[in-house]
C-alpha cells in the first residue's frame, strides 16, 4: 500500500473547493487498494476583510466581478451542476452570504491536533453549503465541535491561546509563499502542487502518477 500525504488549500466558504476535495476523495475510493492519503487543511481565505454580519453573495459578486443579472444566473446553474455531480447539495435558499473565515480556518487548525480535520471539514461544508449557518460565529463553531462530540471547551481554549494564533500564523504564511491566484490547491507528499477542481478521471491519473513517480515535479515549502 503506498501511502500519500495530501494538503488541501482551501476557504471554507469557496464553492469550488468542496466539489475539489469531493472529486479527490472518490478519486481515492476508485483506488484504495494501492493509495492510503493522509489529510490535511491549509487557509487560505477569499475575503479576510469580511465584517462580521458577512455579505450577500449575489451583490457581492456582481461588484467583485462586474456580472449582470444573467451572467450570476448562469455561473450558479452551472455551479449547482457541477456540485451534483460531486455528490454534494448547494442550497441557496438557505446558503444567502460570504463569511468571514478566520475562524473557522482556526477550528481546523485545532482540529489537526487531535486528528479531526476530515471530520470538521465536511461538517462545515454541511453546516454552510446545505444550511447556510453563519461559520464565522465562534458559538456556532463550537456547537459544531460539540455536535460531533468533540471537546468544545478544549477548542474553545486552544484557539484563544497565544502559541496557537502563531502557529495558525505560519501556515498563513506558507500558503501565501505559493502566491496562488485561486483555490482549491493541492499538495502531495509536499512537493507536487496541482490547483483546481479538477475532475475524479484527472485526480486518479496524478495520484497513479505521484505515486510512482521519482522525479521532479514543482516543489513547494
Amino acid at each position: 500500500m503506498k501511502k500519500i500525504k495530501i494538503e488541501m488549500i482551501h476557504d471554507v466558504v469557496c464553492s469550488w473547493c468542496p466539489i475539489g476535495y469531493q472529486n479527490l476523495k472518490q478519486a481515492l475510493v476508485s483506488l484504495e487498494d494501492e493509495i492510503e492519503a493522509q489529510w490535511h487543511f491549509l487557509p487560505f481565505e477569499l475575503n479576510p476583510d469580511m465584517p462580521a454580519k458577512g455579505q450577500e453573495i449575489e451583490p457581492h459578486l456582481m461588484e467583485r466581478y462586474g456580472w449582470s443579472t444573467d451572467k450570476l444566473k448562469n455561473y450558479r446553474a452551472n455551479l449547482i451542476r457541477t456540485a451534483e455531480k460531486a455528490g454534494l447539495t448547494y442550497d441557496f435558499s438557505k446558503r444567502t452570504h460570504y463569511y468571514n473565515t478566520s475562524a473557522a480556518h482556526q477550528l481546523l487548525h485545532w482540529a489537526e491536533g487531535i486528528g479531526k480535520q476530515v471530520e470538521v471539514n465536511e461538517a462545515l461544508i454541511t453546516d454552510y453549503f446545505e444550511n447556510g449557518r453563519d461559520v464565522s460565529n465562534p458559538l456556532h463553531l463550537l456547537e459544531l465541535v460539540e455536535s460531533l462530540g468533540l471537546d468544545a471547551e478544549q477548542a474553545k481554549n486552544a484557539m484563544s491561546s497565544a502559541s496557537f494564533l502563531q502557529q495558525f500564523q505560519l501556515k498563513h504564511e506558507r500558503v501565501r509563499s505559493l502566491s496562488l491566484g485561486s483555490v482549491p490547491a493541492f499538495i502531495f507528499n509536499e512537493h507536487y502542487l496541482i490547483t483546481g477542481s479538477n475532475s475524479v478521471g484527472f485526480f486518479q491519473q496524478q495520484l497513479l502518477q505521484i505515486t510512482d513517480s521519482t522525479q521532479d515535479s514543482v516543489a513547494v515549502s
